[in-house]
């Protein structure tokens, strides 16, 4: 299992990836919003500082896990490109510059 932020940040390096990936090329995609659908399991840890946790548990090992209580959950993101200075957020576009007309 992995926790919920780790698959996010994940996401994110895969669409940085492909956004550099298509650098240069003639068809460039507009990102829309990204849906996640994940089933988790919650956990809490004790202690003084105590945390609640949404693990993502993989398909086949539910059976594994029928200990922890587990939801499915669906995650809706809208990706933008932030500047430098975190003022200011833009549509993100996977690959290079814009093209006249370009949506």
């Amino acid at each position: 299992m992995i926790e919920l932020a780790d698959m996010i940040h994940e996401l994110r390096q895969q669409l940085t990836t492909a956004l550099a990936d298509g650098a240069g090329e003639a068809v460039r995609f507009e990102l829309g919003p990204v849906e996640i659908e994940a089933t988790v399991a919650v956990s809490r840890e004790g202690g003084a500082d105590t945390k609640v946790r949404l693990w993502v548990v993989d398909a086949g090992a539910n059976g594994k896990y029928s200990h922890a209580q587990t939801q499915r959950i669906t995650v809706t993101l809208s990706p933008k490109a932030v500047s430098a200075n975190g003022s200011a957020s833009r549509p993100v576009l996977i690959a290079g510059g814009e093209v006249d007309d370009e949506r």
